[in-house]
């Protein structure tokens, strides 16, 4: 492939996309860039601080137990109280919480901190996803969601570097610095990006068109819906394992923590370099079809760490492998989020699906130390790849109907009718509007972009 195509491809992957959605990519790239606190907090606790590597673990699953917290609260305050004073006021609490860890020492002080941290940073994913969902075209959304998670890891891997630069400036320092990047994404957010909450639907005879209430228990008895989460929660063990696992793992191998280093970078390394490649690959592919392939990658990277040895190229690329699966998942799920939503529930539902994350978040660490210290490493890879195959049939066996594309971003009718025939009546106060909201983003896509231009 010829440098010429190489860059058609690249404007192609970010063109026509409406200019709100780039000041949104702009404040997470800032954010990120500035994510210091959960990147160095282990090595402030243990090195700095003095504390065991327990209290630091126990710390970093607190950060994920607020944040099953969060992403409920969060979902729930984008719909009732908007989409951008959601987002303000959690990136604004999330940089108090680092500012905060710049100053207090107690052991007590720093876990409570934390927690609150977890909720707040959780709290504000919700919004961001509504956000894209309405801003952009339907047919375009999954291309918008790749980008914003490309933006995140690029943000972090310019974080993980500058970090570590600037270590010997102190830990301190560096969570000073994550509060003022928080503080100017949160300014980005409020000075450039519009409020995209959908107004309320009238109808023909201009009356406001009465929305069913939809609470979290509501969502969570939207069978398709209740599935993709819970077949994504699996998915998000597999890809916690790894963190914690992978380093044991080549620790028992007799391999040093700079060989971990090395490896796990190429994590960052992967997703920076093609994700825009892996954008214009998947562009257009069918929904299930993606989720499916990204759980297989889950399984066969993970799984295949058990044959690593004590191959530093082995285990990178493991990293490689799963690095893919995760590059094709996020943008997918978040998308197949966004179609399964009403439009006046989107933050409940993207809220609904942030607490798998965080689910897995806390539970995987936990689980993958256990399993290592006892039964060994080579059963936590074993149970990864069975997980990871598990997944990639749930998403094939019950999820097809639902996720029908017909390959302009709008569902097909009969999409709409098997995600009733299959969910038996559970979509109850939902069903319907699931119709409405896939009709409406797709035949707006040109009120969407307006909408978005507005913040420029």
């Amino acid at each position: 492939m010829s440098i010429d195509s190489l860059r058609r491809s690249a404007r192609a992957t970010v063109s026509g996309l409406p200019q709100g959605f780039w000041w949104l990519w702009l404040s997470t790239l800032v954010n990120r860039t500035g994510a210091f606190v959960l990147t160095f907090l282990s090595l402030y606790l243990t090195v700095e601080l003095g504390h065991s590597a327990w209290f630091a673990g126990l710390v970093v699953a607190l950060h994920g137990l607020g944040g099953v917290a969060g992403s409920p609260l969060g979902g729930t305050l984008t719909d009732r109280w908007g989409r951008r004073p959601t987002m303000v006021t959690m990136h604004l609490a999330a940089a108090a919480c680092a500012a905060a860890l710049a100053v207090v020492t107690s052991a007590w002080a720093i876990a409570t901190v934390v927690l609150l941290m977890g909720v707040a940073m959780q709290a504000v994913r919700p919004s961001i996803n509504a956000t894209i969902a309405d801003m952009v075209p339907a047919h375009e959304v999954r291309r918008a969601y790749a980008l914003n998670y490309w933006a995140l890891n690029l943000g972090f891997a310019i974080a993980s570097i500058g970090g570590g630069a600037a270590i010997f400036l102190g830990y301190r320092t560096l969570f000073v610095v994550d509060a003022v990047a928080t503080v100017l994404c949160a300014v980005i957010v409020f000075l450039r990006l519009p409020e995209t909450r959908p107004e309320a639907r009238t109808d023909k005879s201009g009356e406001p068109v009465v929305e069913a209430k939809v609470s979290m228990v509501t969502v969570l008895r939207d069978a398709p819906f209740r599935t993709l989460v819970l077949l994504n929660l699996l998915v998000c063990l597999v890809f916690t394992a790894p963190w914690i696992g992978l380093p044991l793992t080549m620790a028992d191998q007799g391999l040093s923590p700079s060989s971990y280093g090395v490896v796990i970078a190429v994590n960052g390394i992967v997703i920076v370099g093609f994700q825009l490649l892996v954008n214009r690959l998947t562009d257009k592919r069918s929904p299930v079809l993606l989720l499916s392939l990204s759980s297989l990658l889950f399984a066969v990277g993970t799984g295949a760490t058990a044959l690593a040895g004590s191959s530093v190229v082995a285990f990178a690329a493991t990293v490689v492998v799963w690095t893919v699966g995760e590059m094709i998942h996020v943008p997918t799920n978040a998308a197949a989020t966004a179609l399964l939503a009403p439009e006046h529930a989107r933050g409940r539902y993207q809220g609904v699906m942030g607490m798998s994350w965080a689910v897995a978040g806390f539970v995987a660490p936990i689980g993958a130390g256990a399993i290592v210290d006892g039964p060994g490493p080579n059963v936590l890879w074993a149970a990864t790849f069975a997980i990871g195959i598990l997944a990639a049939v749930g998403y094939t066996l019950r999820l097809r109907k639902a996720l029908v594309d017909d390959g302009d971003g709008s569902s097909s009718s009969s999409s709409s009718s098997s995600s009733s025939s299959d969910s038996q009546g559970d979509r109850v106060g939902v069903e319907g509007e699931v119709v409405v909201e896939v009709v409406t983003v797709g035949d707006s896509a040109g009120d969407s972009a307006g909408r978005a231009a507005v913040s420029a």
